[in-house]
């Protein structure tokens, strides 16, 4: 039986494993609103027509949720292709030197500060249960197996896409076709603001910090938006 070891701090602890998943929820997230309340007030700034916005911003939704589900899926099967191959990799120069691959291990600990005698020992004792894990943790880098499955990665991405999308396209359709802009424009940095204070809250990060960028980072992503379509809309009208 595997001895586990007591957490010094159990009333806060630590939060680096959700790093990876809350990555993908914020981005999706993020990406959903401001993408496409991007996407709408730049329309609404070149058109006269709420119905042409509305469908610009459906046709977004849409499209924005299939191309972040699609770079996903893309990227958590190439991370799984090189987790792969990395482990190949290894395995065959285990086979092939083994003697080679424990001096690489010695080296690895004297780098850390480990004695020569402590260094050996240490390299001994952890190649004798799994020796491909320990080269793989400790050479490599490789701390855990990508266990994410690129469908379900995919399609997560994809729904928190089009989850947020809902907020600001709501929004629009709710808005009358003057108001839009405004009505876009403040839902989607309420938005931002609860999106960062969740995400910092998740990861135990400060709180202030998150919700400003986001914010920041939105409002500067609208604004280009509607810079934009202000300037085509002159064009066209």
């Amino acid at each position: 039986m595997t001895d586990t070891f007591a957490a010094t701090h159990p009333e806060d602890p630590h939060r680096l494993g959700r790093s990876n998943w809350l990555r993908a929820a914020v981005l999706g997230a993020t990406d959903g609103i401001v993408s496409i309340s991007s996407l709408l007030i730049g329309v609404a700034a070149a058109v006269s027509t709420a119905d042409i916005v509305f469908a610009t911003g459906v046709a977004g939704l849409v499209a924005g949720a299939m191309s972040i589900a699609a770079s996903e899926y893309i990227s958590v099967s190439s991370q799984a292709d090189i987790e792969r191959a990395e482990i190949e990799r290894e395995r065959k120069a285990l086979e092939k030197d083994p003697e080679g691959e424990l001096a690489e291990m010695v080296a690895i600990w004297r780098e850390r500060g480990l004695s020569a005698p402590t260094a050996d020992l240490v390299a001994q004792e952890l190649t004798q249960s799994d020796v491909l894990a320990a080269h793989l943790r400790d050479e490599v880098g490789l701390l855990e197996l990508h266990s994410a499955s690129p469908k379900r990665a995919a399609m997560a991405s994809g729904a928190a896409f089009a989850t947020a999308a809902l907020l600001p396209l709501l929004s629009a359709l709710l808005a009358p076709f003057g108001h839009i802009v405004a009505s876009v424009l403040v839902a989607t940095l309420v938005a931002l603001l609860i999106l960062g204070a969740i995400g910092a809250r998740t990861g135990g990060a400060p709180v202030a910090p998150a919700m400003i960028r986001t914010a920041l980072w939105g409002a500067v992503a609208m604004a280009a938006t509607y810079a934009a379509g202000w300037l085509v809309g002159g064009i066209i009208g």
